[in-house]
């Protein structure tokens, strides 16, 4: 499956190679319109199509007699080297031309090449992480563990993720972009070798966490190399099929482990990914360069220190709200150690002179509101996510594989419109598209709060279609409005800063809406026990013929008879007060969707910034 994914993404990218001279000479007359309106008089026009022509002797004069700025520095030098080519043009237009537009392929296809090299590791990376949810059952009764301990393969995984995610920035700059995608993708592959052949929890949890500290980096780096690589026209479309890798893959994966682990031992899951960690680390080491400079930043020792306290302890907490609730003990401690955490490093990072994380990019109004409405779509996101499966498999009682292929529709229908969305983006900007997507998400979400033991699973299936077909227009599109704001030397903590707030978002988003669902199923059951009373005579009449019914029925005593029609109606009560819960949740998500929905009117098409380092 990964090897078609990549070959889809060489495919669409070498549909680039065909408008690159177009957005080339497009560029030739930005940069000379700019030089026009800097020099003023000192250029004139050569032809009927007003080409302009410039000498390394106007433009020093030009320098020594005008005050120009940088932006209109760095156009004209780039205008200079540009009219060297004009003038090649001009002895042989043709020939130039076509030797023009092979140039322009060999860069598409360097470009195409590093492009496939980072989505395969990602792609691969994002679908571990889902292949495992479905296996956790089997690996308890395997390893002989409990469910407290177990989840923290997951818990674990997601603090290694909050704390490698902001110094991503650092490791860019100090490693570059090739070696620091063959350290994470070296490091995914070590981790799920380790999974594999681990024959205890211990071992299995070492895996898991050298695993997150390279799937941690891979999603920050493959953001800022798109943003650096495509110039921000055309950021859309890329990060269109970046969406394939951040939806397609978690869709695809309850339905590709539902059927692995139904044949075959949970180990499968990691012994899979390795062949195309190692495929993707030969990809790599051909393929990939280094697209930012490689610097040598200080390492911000603190920084790192208050990130780590702040975003593990505040994860972990919101994690455990999730099975302790929130009045425990163990949550609130640890959401007032990672909120002091997370204090103290906004503190370093706003006062030292080499920050980790440069916290100024929210300075940039778009990119500051674009980042909450991705924070907000990705709690909304994860009430279908975690409220879906729980409802069809302990409550309709489906099988994991019948519950991933219902949302495999919705995988592919997102995974057909990320790229196409893109496109749009490029054309649009992201708030009609966002304002689009959130009302089809809003409906459906809404529609979701219907859910009665009698929806049936082709239902159920449609609104999920169309509730990813609307957030096929939101995840990149908002994302990439922001980034486009940003200077380039910014890009790389801007995406860093992205990230980890959408990680902490999705964690909120998680325990919060099943904390929902907890405490609003415990409340419905409630109220049922306060109707369904043996004080009720009405009831315990009922009782008592359904008690004798079954024990005639199974020709057992009266007495346990009564028993199992007791036992009976309370799990009916049960059940229907889950999915009261699970409906009581997703008005919880509607909310937050609609949240959404009413900061989407305020994005603006934003112009890259000019920054200066």
């Amino acid at each position: 499956m990964s090897i078609y994914i990549a070959g889809y993404i060489l495919i669409s990218i070498l549909l680039f190679v065909v408008v690159n001279f177009i957005l080339r000479k497009k560029n030739v007359n930005r940069l000379n319109q700019s030089l026009n309106e800097q020099i003023g008089e000192k250029v004139e026009d050569t032809n009927n199509e007003k080409d302009i022509t410039i000498t390394d002797e106007l433009i020093n004069e030009t320098l020594q007699t005008t005050a120009i700025s940088e932006p209109a520095l760095e156009y004209v030098n780039e205008a200079a080297d540009l009219v060297k080519e004009e003038e090649k043009v001009t002895s042989d237009r043709k020939d130039t031309s076509e030797a023009g537009k092979q140039i322009d392929e060999q860069l598409a296809n360097g470009r195409g090449k590093i492009i496939a090299a980072m989505m395969l590791g990602a792609f691969v990376a994002i679908l571990n992480q889902t292949l495992l949810n479905v296996a956790i059952p089997h690996i308890m009764n395997d390893l002989n563990i409990s469910a407290s301990t177990v989840q923290w393969l997951s818990t674990g995984y997601m603090l290694t993720n909050g704390i490698f995610i902001p110094i991503t920035a650092f490791l860019i700059a100090k490693l570059g972009t090739r070696k620091l995608l063959l350290f994470s993708v070296s490091a995914f592959t070590i981790g799920s070798f380790i999974c594999s052949i681990s024959t205890g929890f211990s071992m299995l949890m070492l895996g898991r966490v050298i695993q997150a500290a390279g799937a941690g980096v891979i999603m920050p780096l493959l953001m800022t190399v798109f943003l650096t690589i495509f110039p921000p026209e055309k950021r859309g479309a890329a990060m269109g099929l970046m969406g394939v890798a951040m939806i397609f893959a978690p869709a695809i994966g309850p339905t590709l482990s539902g059927w692995l682990i139904g044949h075959y031992s949970w180990r499968v899951l990691f012994d899979i990914v390795i062949p195309f960690g190692i495929l993707d680390l030969i990809l790599a080491f051909a393929w990939m360069k280094d697209v930012t400079k490689v610097t040598n930043p200080k390492f911000d020792t603190p920084g790192f220190i208050f990130s780590a306290i702040g975003l593990g302890f505040l994860l972990y907490g919101f994690s455990e709200a999730g099975n302790n609730g929130w009045g425990s003990a163990v949550v609130i401690i640890s959401l007032v150690i990672g909120i002091i955490g997370l204090i103290l490093f906004v503190w370093r990072e706003l006062t030292t002179d080499n920050p980790m994380l440069e916290l100024r990019v929210f300075k940039y109004d778009i990119f500051a509101l674009t980042t909450v409405i991705s924070m907000v779509i990705n709690m909304a996101m994860f009430a279908a996510m975690i409220l879906l499966p729980i409802y069809l498999q302990n409550i309709r009682g489906f099988t994991a594989l019948e519950s991933g292929l219902l949302m495999l529709p919705g995988a592919i229908v997102m995974g057909i419109m990320s790229p196409i969305s893109g496109k749009l983006f490029d054309r649009m900007g992201a708030r009609p598209l966002a304002i689009f997507g959130l009302i089809i998400t809003v409906i459906t979400t809404w529609q979701f709060t219907q859910l009665t033991m009698q929806t049936s699973y082709a239902h159920i299936m449609i609104l999920y279609v169309l509730r990813m077909f609307g957030m096929s227009f939101l995840m990149m599109t908002v994302m990439t409005e922001g980034m486009n704001q940003l200077p380039l030397h910014l890009t790389s903590h801007g995406t860093a800063a992205s990230n980890t707030a959408r990680t902490v978002a999705g964690s909120i988003g998680t325990a919060f809406l099943v904390t929902v669902m907890t405490t609003r199923t415990g409340y419905h059951a409630a109220n049922y026990g306060n109707v369904i009373s043996s004080s009720n005579p009405y009831i315990a009449n009922k009782l008592t013929e359904l008690g004798q019914g079954i024990a005639s029925a199974a020709g057992i005593p009266s007495q346990s008879g009564q028993g199992l029609a007791t036992s009976t109606i309370y799990g009916k009560v049960m059940q229907q007060s889950t999915i009261s819960g699970i409906n009581d949740a997703f008005v919880v998500a509607t909310g937050i969707a609609a949240v959404a929905l009413i900061l989407a009117f305020f994005i603006k098409r934003s112009k890259p910034a000019a920054g200066k380092k």
